[in-house]
């Protein structure tokens, strides 16, 4: 039995684990025969799902969907640590959100043995993958797979398919204000205009009449752009700021998670590197982060 498990692959890292969500999604033969169907009250989310934003019109399509054809795709869950009797949800809260909507009376599941550790990093997978994931919610899972797990960009963009600078570019995203990320995470601005506002102190106004004005990116580039706009527009213009320099300034940004600037001395190959906070908490998170807690 402990040999059948090792097939499955768990335990060897992120592409195994991978493969492990995609075939469980996307195998016909699967999705036809479930391990079991299981009354939905029995069934939990996971408590530490990455994923907050779940958009009501589209699990009103899913429901919908289900009601005529019922959940084709089943859940991917394990045994409650908790509580005898009942699941936790690894990948597929949607369905289960939309079932309850449907009021259907139980789903079909692919019980997995994952350790807490493998959910997390499983939900999280599960929900990069996915087409409809705003940008915030997928650069915040790359972070986490990160940070959790010790993945590198250079691993991320090999086991998910994607380039390393879409990884990278994203993330950067992160260090946005909270208010800028919201309108990122609601479809107010796009992922194109955020980037235009990575790095820059005035990000939040101008955020604000980008989306007020209905402008594009290439517009919202040439606002961010404008001469004496701001002081972070300035330096990033000055002579001998080069793209490496601007491209570690935002990797620090996305990274540090607070707008970063990089001023090498002209006659020397030293320079000073200057971080700005914008309130006391963030000065807290930064010094825990320096001092390694």
């Amino acid at each position: 039995m402990a040999e059948k498990q090792k097939t499955r692959g768990l335990g060897r890292g992120l592409s195994a684990l991978m493969a492990d969500v995609t075939q469980d999604q996307t195998t016909a033969e699967q999705a036809r025969h479930p391990d079991m169907m299981v009354p939905i009250e029995k069934i939990r989310p996971n408590p530490d799902q990455p994923r907050r934003h779940f958009d009501e019109i589209a699990l009103d399509e899913l429901a919908a969907s289900i009601r005529e054809k019922g959940v084709i795709q089943p859940l991917i869950v394990r045994r409650d640590p908790k509580q005898e009797g009942y699941f936790e949800i690894v990948a597929g809260e949607r369905r289960w959100r939309a079932s309850q909507i449907a009021k259907l009376h139980e789903l079909p599941v692919l019980i997995r043995e994952y350790s807490d550790t493998e959910v997390l990093e499983v939900a999280i997978i599960e929900n990069i993958q996915r087409a409809d994931l705003n940008a915030i919610d997928e650069a915040a899972g790359y972070r986490q797979l990160m940070d959790r797990f010790g993945h590198t960009q250079e691993q991320l963009a090999s086991a998910l398919g994607k380039s390393r600078s879409h990884i990278a570019n994203l993330m950067r995203l992160l260090s946005l204000p909270a208010d800028v990320q919201e309108l990122l995470t609601t479809g107010q601005l796009t992922a194109g205009h955020a980037r235009t506002l990575v790095g820059n102190e005035h990000a939040s106004s101008l955020a604000k009449q980008i989306m007020l004005k209905g402008m594009s990116v290439r517009d919202a580039e040439s606002l961010v752009r404008k001469p004496g706009k701001t002081p972070a527009t300035k330096a990033a213009r000055k002579p001998g700021k080069d793209a490496d320099t601007l491209q570690i300034e935002s990797e620090l940004s996305a990274a540090l998670r607070m707008p970063v600037s990089i001023d090498h001395d002209t006659q020397g190959e030293g320079g000073r590197i200057a971080l700005r906070y914008r309130d006391l908490e963030q000065l807290d998170d930064l010094l825990r982060l320096l001092s390694g807690n």
